[in-house]
């Protein structure tokens, strides 16, 4: 009898954990570049003697969605968006030690020293952060090397290329601040076929009809733990008065 409760009492928790999850998501709907969590479980033995026959489920949500998001065109010459897969990389600190991390989030900015940055944090090329010169006008090939115009100058200068890695989504998962990390912690190395389009934003993949969905069919799903957790209960209950009787 109480195999059943593990189960019932499990599976309830691993619907909340995934409302959580899906919750999230649709409160990204809107982020830009932002990549869906996906609700991954799998079966967890219950340690110790006598529970052999005992499992939990085990929710992971740290896989991470491979779609690609919805474009829209800004016009904007620091806006640049990835064509097919990629990933834009970008420098982190964490305890005083810098990193790096990727996004698809292509909305970038200038500070008042001209370094390239995603919110607060520095875009990187082939040689390190990303630090432009004063410019007229800036330009984005379609293989991420950037080019400007200075002043009264006739040609475009190339200044940096855009480090652009192209790993499989299975081999990434999600740091602290949202953004995608390896999973063995290693650095990736730039891929050279990556393509970006300048004047463009993506948003992000996340389909709110589908979170919807999903999220009513764990709400039943619920439902049910509950009902057969009742159903243990009482079973749990009638043993108990035919033992007393």
């Amino acid at each position: 009898m109480d195999a059943l409760i593990y189960t019932a009492m499990s599976g309830a928790e691993r619907v909340m954990r995934a409302q959580q999850v899906h919750a999230n998501n649709l409160a990204n709907a809107d982020t830009a570049g932002f990549r869906a969590n996906l609700e991954v479980s799998n079966a967890r033995a219950v340690d110790g003697a006598g529970y052999a026959a005992r499992h939990l489920n085990q929710l992971a949500s740290d896989a991470v969605s491979a779609r690609e998001g919805g474009q829209r065109d800004t016009g904007r010459e620091l806006d640049i968006a990835i064509q097919g897969p990629g990933l834009f990389a970008v420098q982190t600190e964490q305890g005083g030690a810098t990193g790096e991390a990727y996004t698809r989030a292509g909305g970038f900015t200038l500070d008042a020293e001209g370094r390239l940055l995603l919110g607060q944090r520095p875009v990187l090329g082939e040689g390190g952060p990303i630090t432009l010169p004063p410019y007229a006008k800036l330009e984005v090939s379609a293989d991420g090397v950037i080019s400007v115009r200075n002043g009264d100058a006739a040609t475009l200068q190339a200044v940096d290329r855009l480090k652009l890695v192209k790993p499989e989504f299975s081999q990434l998962r999600k740091n602290d601040q949202g953004l995608l990390v390896a999973r063995d912690g290693a650095t990736l190395d730039a891929d050279p076929t990556v393509r970006v389009a300048n004047g463009r934003l993506e948003g992000s993949n996340v389909s709110a009809v589908e979170e919807m969905v999903t999220t009513m069919s764990l709400s039943r799903d619920f439902e049910i733990q509950m009902r057969l957790f009742k159903s243990a209960d009482g079973m749990a209950e009638a043993g108990n008065r035919l033992i007393r009787e």
